[in-house]
């Protein structure tokens, strides 16, 4: 799902970068649709990240950068949900998504 979903994970990065507000907020939404059919197969639990940052795509006012990186913590944790182990591809998706999470920490002003 994730997979077809999101670029390959040498062009993630770039092609996120490129994209406008609204198309990060609509591959936000799609997502955030992937969590709740997750969350509804009983596994709530496993999105603590992402719902710590508490931003949905319904937050328009948010940035870019915020909402990129809401995408990339998202991203990390429904591949770790489909991966079987970190070296699966989606574990591999899902560390990578953590690094790229890790690095638009910066552009949201969280690290200075």
């Amino acid at each position: 799902m994730l997979v077809r979903l999101l670029p390959s994970v040498a062009e993630t990065e770039t092609e996120i970068g490129i994209m406008q507000k609204e198309e990060l907020i609509h591959l936000h939404a799609l997502m955030v649709q992937m969590k709740r059919y997750f969350e509804d197969m009983g596994m709530e639990d496993r999105f603590i990240q992402y719902r710590s940052l508490q931003i949905s795509p319904i937050h328009v006012h948010r940035s870019k950068a915020e909402h990129k990186h809401a995408i990339f913590v998202l991203g990390n944790e429904l591949a770790s949900v489909m991966s079987r182990d970190e070296f699966s591809g989606a574990g591999r998706i899902s560390v990578r998504m953590a690094e790229l999470a890790e690095r638009t920490l910066e552009e949201v002003g969280e690290i200075p």
